[in-house]
């Protein structure tokens, strides 16, 4: 169960980054100055979103998801130990 949650995890990580690079910024569109319609596309109202952002809206929280779960699978584990069967070593004094 861990190793798929793990698997899935690095998969959304690596699709989330792709997503995001592919992406262009919020001020891409503007110019030299703050003149004409350059202003309203980075302050104004944005406009529908794409599908990019839907894309990564969507991936961000499958990647949430896998984080608490791998969170909570590393809180519940049970405590073993390889030293449990193993006693420590009585020392021992010469008088």
């Amino acid at each position: 169960m861990t190793s798929i949650v793990v698997g899935l995890h690095i998969t959304f990580c690596i699709l989330l980054i792709l997503i995001v690079l592919l992406q262009s910024g919020k001020g891409a569109d503007m110019g030299i100055s703050m003149g004409g319609g350059a202003g309203q596309t980075l302050f104004g109202a944005g406009g529908p979103a794409t599908i990019l952002t839907k894309l990564t809206t969507a991936v961000a929280i499958i990647f949430m998801v896998t984080s608490l779960t791998l969170a909570y699978i590393s809180g519940h584990q049970a405590q073993t130990s390889v030293m449990k069967e193993n006693t420590a070593p009585v020392e021992q004094t010469t008088e």
